[in-house]
């Protein structure tokens, strides 16, 4: 009989892991993050804010603020007050405008102003935890790292391709059944899917490429819904390459 992980879901083998992310990436070819930015240094910015924000609040408000200061030392000579300006239509703006006055110092100090491109060097840095920088990393420098936020966090657990606890251990579970052709782009199939899709209140499985994979026990309507119906639109999928991921 095949082991079961939490929650007694039936873990997904290789071949279904790689289809579940052959049919994400033909859905959506040319995955990419939805924060807008100019370099590596708003993109870390853009993502900074982005926590407890939606990316289009922040998207709102970033424009001016690059505008002004695109660089860790631009955005050191704004000053706190200034950016918080910027950026008062974003929650929790104030730490956010501390936040990222501060890391652009040490970017400045102990980095040249150049964004690190190493894990712990970026978690360092004010307002930075580890689902921010493995943002940076993937986006900014190509690195296939999966960053696990609420959306990644709910498609891993509901789908059952990688329960966990915790973010950290739903990473883990990602990186295990990630194939390696679609590690790059695995952080935005699954946050897309999670955004539109697998959606928290009311996931919208009729839609929903991989229904057939998925082990969520409580699908949404129609009920009557037929299981061959599902099957047949994934295999309609096309199955052809997806391109790299490339920084936007």
């Amino acid at each position: 009989m095949p082991p079961r992980v939490a929650g007694g879901m039936r873990p997904f083998s290789k071949r279904e892991a790689a289809e579940f992310y052959r049919r994400l990436s033909a859905s959506r070819p040319i995955p990419r993050t939805e924060l807008e930015f100019i370099n590596p240094f708003t993109l870390l910015v853009a993502v900074v804010l982005s926590a407890q924000a939606t990316d289009v609040g922040v998207n709102k408000a970033t424009p001016a603020l690059f505008a002004a200061a695109d660089t860790p030392q631009k955005m050191l000579a704004l000053g706190e007050e200034r950016v918080a300006q910027f950026i008062r239509t974003i929650g929790l703006f104030r730490t956010k405008a501390k936040n990222v006055v501060a890391l652009s110092r040490l970017l400045v100090e102990q980095y040249g102003g150049s964004v690190p491109k190493d894990r712990a060097a970026l978690e360092t840095l004010p307002g930075v935890g580890r689902k921010t920088a493995n943002v940076v990393l993937n986006v900014a420098f190509g690195e296939p790292t999966i960053a696990v936020d609420t959306h990644i966090f709910r498609v891993g657990n509901r789908t059952g391709l990688a329960p966990g606890k915790t973010p950290l251990a739903v990473e883990q579970g990602l990186e295990a059944a990630t194939p390696a052709k679609y590690k790059l782009g695995a952080h935005h199939w699954l946050i897309l899917h999670g955004r539109y899709v697998c959606k928290a209140r009311k996931p919208d499985c009729p839609a929903c490429v991989v229904a057939d994979l998925c082990r969520y026990g409580a699908k949404t309507a129609p009920a009557e819904l037929p299981a061959a119906m599902i099957a047949a639109r994934a295999k309609a999928a096309p199955t052809g390459r997806s391109r790299s991921v490339k920084p936007s």
